[in-house]
């Protein structure tokens, strides 16, 4: 693996989720990399508006980071592999439990999913 440009952050307001938030900013800081935050509407998190996850979000990145923030539909890992390829990603941090029915699991069903058909590696915050 070469040098960590772009870093993709897929985001749904859940504690894990702002575990990765936070790991992805260290992650950009050691390695000068720009972070790209993907929110991909669903009925799991349609009670969460994406400006209110995002604004989070921006109070904690720190000023000498390029961030920008992506707003998806559909089936969440394909919505995710999607914009990492659009935006040339070369790394994926995500929680590892999301918002999703099934608490219990030892990793979520979405990130299972990402790991298993990302063609780029993927990094999953418990």
């Amino acid at each position: 693996m070469g040098k960590i440009k772009k870093i993709l952050v897929p985001v749904d307001g859940s504690v894990n989720g702002c575990k990765a938030v936070d790991e992805a900013i260290f992650f950009a800081e050691k390695c000068q990399a720009d972070l790209d935050f993907v929110y991909v509407a669903s009925n799991i998190n349609k009670d969460i508006p994406s400006h209110i996850v995002f604004d989070r979000i921006w109070e904690k990145i720190p000023d000498d980071i390029k961030a920008a923030k992506h707003v998806e539909t559909g089936n969440i890992p394909k919505a995710i592999i999607r914009v990492a390829g659009q935006e040339h990603s070369d790394m994926i941090i995500m929680g590892s439990r999301g918002l999703g029915l099934f608490k219990g699991a030892l990793i979520g069903s979405v990130s299972q999913k990402v790991i298993e058909e990302s063609p780029i590696p993927v990094m999953v915050i418990k």
